[in-house]
C-alpha cells in the first residue's frame, strides 16, 4: 500500500530518535485502541449478538477506508476483481470468527489464537533452526492453550482457530491484491463489498433484536476503535519504524488482549494460560527479533 509521506517532516528536521519514538507511541496507541474497541463491542452482544457487532464494524470500516482509498471499481478488470472479492469474505469472516470466539472464550484467548495465522505466515516463509525453535514454542503455546479438559470450550476455540485462518489469508490476499491495484484501492473495495454483504446480516439483527442506543453506540465505538484509529495509526507509524519492528512490536497484542480482558472485562486466566499466550508472543517475538538482526 502507497500512501503520501507526511508533509513536512524534512522540514521539521525531526531526529531519527523522536521519529522512532513517536512510531513506538502511536504503535502502543493502536494495539491498545484495537483491543480496548474489542472489548467495548463485546459489551452489546447481549442486545446484537457478535454476528451484530460485526456488521456495525464493517460498516465503520468501510467508511474511513473508502474515504482513504477512493477506489475506482469500475475500471477494475476481472484479474483484480477476483482477489478482491476473496479478500472481502475472508475480511468478514476474520471479524466474525474472532468476535464469536470473543463471545465464548474471552478476549485474550481469542487474540492469541488469531495471532497464530500471521505468525504462520512468517514461519511459513523461511526454513532456518531460529524458525524451528519459534515453531515449537508456538505450538507449545498452543498445546497448553487447547488442552482438553471438562470446561475447555472447544468450539470457542475453533472459532479462535479459524479466526487465525482468516488472518492468514488476509495477508496472503492483501499481498496479491497490493500488486494488482494502486494504493489502497483493493482493500477499499474490499472492505465496501464486505459491508454490502454484512447490510442484510445487520437487517435481520435490528428486525429480530431492536437494538438499544447503548448497544449500538458500543458497537459504532468497536468500529472506530478497532478498525479506523489501527489503520491511521498503522499509516503513521510505518513511517517512523522499519516493517521488522513493528511486526515484533505487533507480538505484544495477545498480552494487551488478556489484560483488558482480565481488567476491563474480568476476564481472569489462569498461569497455564498465561503460560500459552506468553510462548506464542515468545515465538513471534524471537522470529522477528531473528529477522531484523
Amino acid at each position: 500500500m502507497t500512501v503520501e509521506s507526511v508533509a513536512g517532516d524534512a522540514a521539521t528536521g525531526s531526529r531519527p530518535g523522536s521519529r522512532g519514538l513517536g512510531g513506538v507511541v502511536t504503535m502502543a496507541g493502536s494495539g491498545l485502541s484495537n483491543q480496548v474497541g474489542a472489548a467495548v463491542g463485546s459489551l452489546a452482544f447481549p442486545v446484537l449478538g457478535p454476528v451484530g457487532v460485526v456488521a456495525v464494524r464493517q460498516y465503520v470500516a468501510a467508511f474511513v477506508l473508502l474515504a482513504v482509498g477512493r477506489p475506482r471499481p469500475l475500471s477494475f478488470t476481472w484479474r483484480q476483481w477476483w482477489p478482491v472479492l476473496l479478500l472481502a469474505g475472508v475480511f468478514g469472516t476474520m471479524n466474525l470468527s474472532l468476535y464469536s470466539a470473543v463471545d465464548r472464550i474471552g478476549l485474550g484467548l481469542a487474540v492469541t489464537l488469531e495471532f497464530l495465522g500471521p505468525l504462520t505466515v512468517a514461519l511459513a516463509a523461511t526454513r532456518n533452526r531460529v524458525d524451528a525453535c519459534c515453531a515449537v514454542i508456538a505450538a507449545a503455546g498452543v498445546v497448553t492453550l487447547l488442552r482438553p479438559q471438562p470446561s475447555a470450550d472447544h468450539v470457542g476455540m475453533g472459532w479462535g482457530l479459524l479466526a487465525a485462518a482468516c488472518w492468514a489469508s488476509y495477508i496472503l490476499l492483501n499481498r496479491t491484491v497490493g500488486r494488482r491495484l494502486p494504493g489502497a484501492q483493493g482493500a477499499a473495495t474490499a472492505a465496501g463489498v464486505s459491508a454490502l454483504m454484512f447490510l442484510p446480516v445487520g437487517l435481520v439483527v435490528v428486525g429480530r433484536h431492536p437494538p438499544t442506543l447503548t448497544a449500538v453506540g458500543c458497537a459504532v465505538a468497536a468500529g472506530v476503535l478497532s478498525s479506523a484509529v489501527p489503520y491511521l495509526a498503522d499509516l503513521f507509524a510505518l513511517r517512523r519504524v522499519s516493517a521488522q519492528a513493528f511486526g515484533l512490536f505487533m507480538s505484544v497484542n495477545p498480552v494487551l488482549a488478556a489484560l483488558v480482558g482480565w481488567i476491563g472485562l474480568g476476564q481472569g486466566l489462569e498461569w497455564t494460560e498465561w503460560a500459552g499466550i506468553g510462548a506464542v508472543v515468545a515465538a513471534n517475538g524471537l522470529s522477528m527479533a531473528a529477522r531484523r538482526g
